[in-house]
């Protein structure tokens, strides 16, 4: 439990300073594009193009960025595996604060009393997780939750895909909610993964989760990335919370038997959606004016 905690807490403070980092090269190489004149960077709905995306990716603190993003990886996979998804995809949701807070001085964005309301909602809320959680379930054979996350992950994302190519330059918050559903997918696919105890690299490579951790991290990053070059980065990371926190969460109570201490489920329930709530309260009041540069 306490390692499980510990590496949900990695993943949580590697994915908020990476969103920071990455929002900051998005908008350097936006503003960069713009000073040159270059052509290419957005689309006919306003949205960025591929040329845009990899631009900002190749920016030196969007890697910075990504390798934290490789840390949290590995912190929330070990999680994933140690502790209830409820606990785990909470725990690490709360990168939004991480996320507020560090934009205050590397993006300038202002947070008032209400924000840290909120902020304070979502450590309290994180608390009584903690104290409701009990041990998390195993995972599952049975083919159809396998197959079914491949499948799920491949038709949300190209349906993503295909969403921000329709809206253009309002689908900020499409792109990181659906970017969120990924990244719960790719969690449900690490508890299931079969061919780790004992390893084996050919089951492995024959179970569909192993492939759903590819499509949906990949998927989901590049997602991230567009949502990042379009709106803030507290309305983006918003989105993306409530996507990969419900998912795994009811998934994980429903199908692979995570609990909460005996008697305390409704504290555990109490918390999780207080936890919800209060992240996403902090992008939303976050949305304030940057301070003038």
């Amino acid at each position: 439990m306490l390692i499980g905690l510990a590496a949900a807490l990695l993943a949580c403070f590697g994915y908020g300073i990476s969103s920071v980092l990455q929002a900051y090269g998005a908008r350097k190489s936006a503003a960069d594009a713009q000073e040159s004149g270059a052509e290419g960077h957005v689309t006919a709905t306003g949205g960025p193009t591929m040329r845009s995306t990899m631009a900002a990716v190749l920016t030196g603190a969007f890697i910075v960025g990504m390798v934290l993003d490789i840390i949290g990886f590995a912190g929330s996979a070990v999680a994933a595996r140690l502790i209830p998804l409820f606990l785990s995809q909470t725990l690490i949701s709360a990168n939004l604060v991480v996320t507020a807070v560090l934009g205050i001085f590397v993006l300038g964005i202002r947070l008032r009393t209400r924000d840290w309301t909120a902020i304070a909602t979502v450590i309290v809320a994180l608390l009584l997780l903690g104290l409701a959680s009990g041990h998390e379930g195993g995972g599952t054979s049975d083919p159809a939750v396998h197959w079914g996350v491949l499948i799920g992950s491949v038709v949300i994302l190209a349906a993503g895909a295909a969403l921000i190519r329709w809206l253009g330059a309002r689908a900020a918050v499409a792109a990181g909610l659906v970017a969120g559903v990924l990244f719960g997918l790719l969690a449900i696919a690490v508890r299931i993964l079969e061919g780790l105890n004992p390893f084996d690299i050919g089951t492995m490579l024959a179970d569909p989760a192993a492939w759903t951790i590819i499509v949906a991290g990949i998927g989901g990053f590049y997602l991230h990335t567009v949502a990042l070059q379009l709106g803030s980065v507290n309305g983006a990371t918003a989105a993306l919370v409530v996507g990969e926190t419900v998912i795994p969460g009811i998934v994980g109570v429903a199908l692979l038997g995570d609990t909460a201490v005996p008697g305390l489920e409704w504290l555990a329930g109490v918390g999780f959606v207080a936890a919800v709530v209060g992240a996403v309260a902090v992008a939303v009041f976050g949305a304030a004016e940057p301070v003038a540069e």
